[in-house]
């Protein structure tokens, strides 16, 4: 394959001739409402390509870990799921485009958010009125990746880039190719990105096991290790997309496939004999592949209504497949079968929806209908939930408007949302645990106990609002406030799960009675901006009612559970519900400078969360407070950032839990543009962990046994015809 990329390279540097063209401003807008950023009054942070693709290649949590508010939750470096203002998992929802990524992310803290972050236009962070036409449950907010696969304007001039990338920390390298053309008025684009990294090198001594604790000659084999076993992670990424532009509108296709295989560096094992533990890590090798195949239609019909100004609509197919598996250490290669056959995770998804536009000159006023479908399955060995089918059905709408003295934003939204799965238990379990009991499987056991099977069909309707206020207080300081109430159904897996779950090292048993979260958020924003000059204040607060948690049985209660089999040897976790409040802030400062040739911007970041139970107890794996210092030196087509983050330890922790010891990391990244021939060569040079700190993210299940890369330094190029 790479032999077959770099030749096709080398005959489009040589047959393609691009006069350089001056770069234009680019107005960053926000994609889904259509409005300037600079113009938008709820909390958001938009990241832009360039600085997305000027950075190493990482998952989508630690691409996003140094914006305020904004931290990731990891399982191995190949997986890093996004967490806002202490929220995760279903209450963040990660979409592509405007259209939730039907992965299966949400089943296992073990699972990645398979996106492709290949020649994007930006992300966008979001919360607030606006984040209510994307999706529900979107406690926490939305993350939104958005790309140029269907353009929505005609391609002006033909555009080339190539991309090169290598790591330390991996031994890894990766290459990328786009291209955007318009040919006989049709508009096409290509992106391709395939990346091979090897076990990622950690710093000595950072591995621990919880069984450390126990034997001291493992906590020196572990010390020993230099590297984290299982940490590989290669991913192949294409897209193609057309679309055809006239002045009714346009419309457009495009289709996208996201190969992968990554190991698994840490999984809790069924029925290990002691003495026998170790062993099996040793002569193991536990690893997903997943494979995403994803068809969009859309596009934008321009009307001639004194009501209606333009109807938008879309269509998305997405069938995504996450398989673990077993292998032989020593035939890591050849990817032998173990004794344990591999298990299958699908979601097979269609979701549509049209977008009216209302606005005008003077107001924005959206109104989106939605519907989306939804099937997931687990099958295998280890199969821990029965299939579920999803529909959920939405109405949304939003309005933004100026006024004499305020600018107002409003979202609201409704939706009807049914859940159909079951819960199969073993007969003898209805006595023992109230309803909760073994997994799907449990007539592979060498038992002969008769199963019953419950079936569910669960109609869920929710309503969610959400209001902000702003205000230029002077020319230089303004205040924006933000008021939401929204309602997040309780998803599949918290409903209908019932087996062991070995990402986290537990038997979970979900709930059937769950009801709908009830999230009242407040946030209160004060900015300043003057004379080179920035600053902003975040506080928010957000109680929410009916909130979903997993509750590990104390160790009394394993105890007296040890010689019952249907536990697997595990942690025995059910889903509950119980009222929450998180509160918290964000600071940032800031200053440019002239200096020598060029400017220099120095930023100070802070924010904090605390979440407590109504009972004041903590809720678990809530991400300490943290500190951010950052050098930014830009000089024509120079760019050098420095960015160091010291972040706190975490005692505050829940049931179960243990403390975090805190760490520091220092990043560094220089970028240049060189003028070569008919096109520009893009070089950056990155550092990141320079100090080689032992660091764990406190929001991981697995903080301990995998911790985070150590010190790692890289090189990327993009030459740009």
């Amino acid at each position: 394959m790479k032999v077959i990329f770099y030749a096709l390279m080398a005959m489009s540097l040589v047959s393609i001739q691009i006069n350089a063209e001056e770069v234009e401003e680019v107005v960053v807008t926000a994609s889904f409402i259509d409005q300037n950023i600079s113009e938008i009054e709820n909390p958001l942070h938009v990241v832009v390509g360039n600085d997305i693709s000027d950075n190493l290649t990482q998952s989508l949590g630690e691409s996003l870990d140094g914006l305020l508010g904004v931290t990731s939750t990891d399982y191995g470096p190949a997986v890093g799921q996004p967490v806002i203002r202490g929220m995760s998992g279903n209450r963040v929802k990660v979409l592509n485009n405007g259209m939730v990524v039907r992965d299966v992310s949400g089943i296992g803290g073990d699972h990645i958010n398979d996106v492709d972050l290949n020649d994007i236009q930006q992300i966008e962070v979001v919360r607030g009125p606006s984040s209510l036409l994307y999706s529900n449950g979107t406690v926490g907010g939305i993350i939104n990746i958005v790309d140029n696969t269907i353009p929505r304007v005609d391609i002006e001039d033909l555009e080339l880039k190539i991309g090169l990338e290598s790591q330390s920390v991996n031994d890894g390298d990766s290459q990328n190719f786009s291209y955007a053309n318009n040919i006989g008025g049709i508009n096409l684009t290509l992106a391709y990105k395939d990346s091979q990294f090897g076990n990622f090198d950690v710093p000595h001594g950072a591995i621990i096991h919880s069984e450390e604790h126990e034997d001291d000659y493992e906590d020196e084999h572990e010390e020993d290790l230099s590297f984290l076993a299982n940490s590989d992670y290669e991913s192949k990424s294409s897209r193609i997309g057309v679309s055809k532009t006239a002045e009714w509108g346009y419309i457009g296709a495009s289709y996208s496939n996201v190969e992968g295989l990554y190991g698994i560096p840490f999984h809790g094992e069924e029925h290990e004999e002691e003495g026998h533990e170790e062993e099996g890590h040793e002569d193991e090798r536990i690893f997903s592949s997943t494979e995403s195949d994803v068809f969009n239609l859309e596009g934008s019909i321009a009307l001639s209504n004194n009501l209606i100004k333009k109807a938008d609509f879309y269509f998305r197919d997405t069938d995504y497949s996450l398989t673990e598996q077993h292998a032989e250490e020593a035939h890591e290669d050849e990817h032998e079968d173990h004794s344990e056959g591999p298990t299958l995770f699908k979601n097979d998804a269609k979701e549509y929806g049209v977008t009216f536009d209302l606005g005008s000159k003077a107001i924005s006023q959206k109104i989106v209908l939605k519907n989306a479908d939804e099937k997931m399955s687990i099958i295998g060995e280890e199969s821990f939930m029965n299939p579920t089918d999803s529909d959920e059905l939405s109405i949304g709408y939003y309005v933004s408007a100026p006024t004499d003295l305020f600018h107002i934003d409003f979202g609201l939204r409704h939706d009807r949302i049914s859940r159909n799965g079951s819960v199969t238990h073993k007969e003898d379990d209805h006595d023992d645990h109230d309803d909760h009991g073994d997994d799907d499987h449990a007539d592979d056991d060498h038992h002969d106990d008769e199963v019953e099977i419950d079936y569910f069909d669960k109609d869920i309707n929710s309503t969610s609002y959400a209001f902000s206020i702003s205000n230029d207080l002077n020319d230089f300081v303004s205040v924006n406030l933000g008021l939401s109430y929204l309602e997040r159904a309780p998803s599949a897996v918290e409903l209908f799960m019932n087996g062991p779950h070995l990402a986290t090292g537990r038997y979970e048993v979900g709930n059937t009675n769950l009801k709908a979260e009830e999230s009242n958020n407040m946030d209160l924003t004060f900015s300043y901006e003057n004379d080179g000059l920035f600053g902003s204040l975040t506080f928010f607060r957000n109680n929410i009612d009916n909130y979903i948690y997993l509750l590990d049985e104390t160790e009394e209660e394993h105890e007296g559970h040890e010689e019952e089999e249907h536990h697997e040897d595990l942690i025995l976790s059910n889903y509950l519900q119980k009222n929450s409040e998180m509160d918290g802030y964000e600071l940032e400062i800031g200053k440019t400078f002239g200096f020598y040739q060029g400017k220099l911007l120095v930023s100070f970041g802070m924010d904090s969360v605390s979440a407590e139970f109504s009972d004041g107890t903590n809720i678990p794996r809530i991400a300490p407070a943290r500190s951010i210092y950052r050098l930014t030196y830009t000089e024509d087509d120079l760019k050098v950032l420095l960015s160091y983050k010291d972040v706190d330890g975490q005692d505050d922790i829940g049931l179960g839990e243990t403390t975090t010891m805190g760490y520091e990391m220092l990043n560094m990244r220089i970028t240049k543009t060189f003028a070569m021939g008919d096109g520009d060569l893009n070089l950056s040079i990155f550092g990141t962990n320079l100090l080689d700190e032992v660091a764990r993210n406190h929001t991981s299940f697995v903080k301990n046994e995998v911790p985070l890369a150590g010190r790692n330094y890289g090189a990327k190029f993009i030459y740009k015809f």
